[in-house]
């Protein structure tokens, strides 16, 4: 079944309630455990189906936010949701008190109620209408970005429209991009703070209603972090510091020579990797899936399979229309046990980072798709992330389908940006854990704190007001997932270090990169993450010998690339 013939239809919540309340009882009541699981099951079939209209309704409110239908179904389930947790949560209460609970962890593993004991102090019925604000805040900031009209040269774009012109090899016209953009975030502003300042205050709220005195527990709560800490992620981000800075530094210094840019850089420059422009795909939106299905083709039988199907299902929306939500993401639809990708391709080298990156979460996915339960076909956010980030390595060796003469370029720009990503995206979680240990924070303060983080992790960048919002530091306020996924921004920057790993791999052996690859894949979500690494033979990016490795590796493969003919 296509995408598009995949019925939705908004459930009855009261049966919804009453059909988890009998499973409910049903499992506490079992006489044997074969009664037990066969509840089990049958609340796994309806937990699929629930999570299966939720994501139809949100996807294809996400193509088109100006749809009124949707955008009414988008808006029964940011309370609905909620609502729903109450009744979820005392069967996972029921779950953990089961007397058959070394019966099911003999059949499906202890990784459900490890889960379990963390999805329980992530709600109280107590928090249901701050969890509804909450939805409905981060629907309104999403609407809101995706309402963008920026005029330029003449014409009228969308934030993922204006994107390309952000990167011209054109000093002027790329300056004159980044400002536009910029303006039109400052015009904005005012609603971005205002969203950003109740969301922060409601969920401090709901994190000392639950007992933790603020939201930054919780926040790793609802992140189902169950293999490290705050601490953990402390010690990543001083060896971020300390490795990849440096490197990341080393880097733009070289960038400003090959540009004739002073350095620090602006974000305008900072933007544009080479002279003569950054690597570009060669050919259509048609003509990269085409060459993504040559990939995935060539790379092992289980992918070639899985990436047919995508495109014969139509289960890719890439490009980039009026009304569309920005970014991109890779979501499951349960009941068909297939995924989803949502991109908006836009002219960039990211249009074929969406054909690698979202299409390595859509395979782990799909190769788990099995699993029971379903929860444990993905492992924690983390470790998804491994699955994505690493794809886009393997690609590498295909790069010449994708970018023509812009091979070496991109093959450069690819490694180079996945080690200066690392500081930024550890900033955006530093930045975070501030705003949630000190929730009073006036707007002008946390503009003020993302500016000075900018100086520790970004120090090639000039703040010098030149470019509104961005060089007056703001720039924070454009990454969604601050408003919409707490804490979920670390994730990146630890499975950017895994996938560096298979980087380094795949430059001695594609073929045994590619077995220790599939062999972490496999898993799904049946260990925690640390665990994962292990089994796969990987290291954990929470030990500082990780990150120098990784360092020392790829900062050799840069200082040798022979950039001879490209400036």
């Amino acid at each position: 079944m296509k995408f598009k013939e995949m019925p939705y239809a908004r459930p009855d919540v009261a049966a919804l309630k009453e059909q988890i309340t009998a499973l409910t009882e049903r499992l506490t009541a079992a006489p044997d455990y074969a009664a037990a699981k066969a509840a089990f099951l049958e609340m796994e079939t309806l937990s699929k189906h629930i999570q299966t209209q939720a994501v139809l309704c949100s996807v294809r409110h996400s193509i088109d936010t100006r749809d009124e239908f949707y955008d009414a179904e988008e808006k029964f389930w940011n309370a609905a949701g909620p609502e729903l947790n109450e009744y979820t949560n005392r069967w996972t209460a029921a779950l953990l008190a089961s007397p058959y609970r070394a019966d099911f962890t003999r059949e499906y593993g202890d990784i459900i109620f490890l889960n379990a004991e963390i999805e329980l102090k992530t709600f109280s019925p107590e928090i249901i209408p701050e969890l509804q604000q909450e939805n409905e805040l981060v629907q309104e900031y999403e609407k809101l970005l995706a309402s963008a009209q920026i005029p330029f040269e003449g014409g009228v774009y969308t934030l993922s429209q204006l994107t390309p012109f952000k990167t011209d090899a054109d000093d002027a016209r790329r300056l004159a991009a980044w400002k536009a953009e910029g303006a039109w975030y400052k015009e904005n502003q005012a609603k971005l703070d205002e969203l950003y300042d109740k969301l922060t205050h409601l969920r401090d709220a709901m994190g000392k209603k639950l007992g933790y005195g603020g939201y930054t527990q919780l926040g790793y709560y609802r992140m189902h972090r169950n293999s490290y800490g705050k601490e953990d992620v402390e010690k990543f981000r001083a060896a971020v510091v300390k490795y990849l800075v440096p490197l990341a530094d080393e880097i733009y210094r070289h960038q400003a020579q090959r540009l004739g840019a002073a350095y620090p850089l602006s974000f305008a420059d900072a933007a544009l990797a080479f002279r003569s422009g950054n690597p570009r795909p060669q050919g259509s939106a048609d003509d990269i899936l085409a060459h993504g299905k040559k990939f995935y083709t060539e790379l092992s039988p289980e992918t070639a399979e899985f990436f047919n199907m995508m495109l014969d299902m139509e289960l890719l929306d890439v490009l980039s229309t009026e009304g569309k939500q920005s970014g991109g993401y890779c979501t499951d639809i349960a009941d068909y046990g297939v995924p989803f990708i949502f991109a908006n391709f836009n002219g960039t080298q990211g249009d074929v980072e969406v054909v690698t990156h979202e299409a390595g979460h859509a395979f782990a996915g799909w190769l788990n798709r099995d699993r029971v339960p379903f929860e444990t076909a993905w492992p924690t956010m983390e470790a998804c992330e491994v699955h994505s980030m690493s794809m886009e390595f393997f690609a590498e060796p295909w790069a010449e389908g994708f970018f023509g003469p812009d091979t070496k370029k991109f093959l450069f720009s690819h490694l180079s940006g996945a080690i200066t990503f690392i500081p930024y995206g550890t900033m955006v979680d530093h930045f975070q854990h501030i705003v949630y240990e000190k929730p009073e924070l006036t707007p002008a303060e946390r503009h003020a704190e993302w500016k000075r983080l900018l100086g520790i992790y970004m120090p090639w960048l000039r703040l010098d007001g030149a470019i509104p919002f961005y060089a007056d530091g703001e720039g924070w306020q454009r990454q969604h997932h601050i408003y919409s996924m707490p804490f979920y921004y670390i994730d990146y920057c630890l499975a950017q270090t895994v996938a560096l790993q298979f980087w380094a791999r795949i430059q001695d052996d594609l073929a045994d990169a590619w077995a220790h690859y599939m062999a972490y894949t496999r898993l799904g979500g049946s260990l925690v993450f640390t665990d994962l690494l292990e089994k796969a033979g990987l290291d954990s990016p929470f030990g500082e010998d990780c990150l120098r490795g990784v360092c020392e590796k790829a900062a050799k493969w840069l200082e040798d690339c022979d950039l001879t003919g490209i400036v």
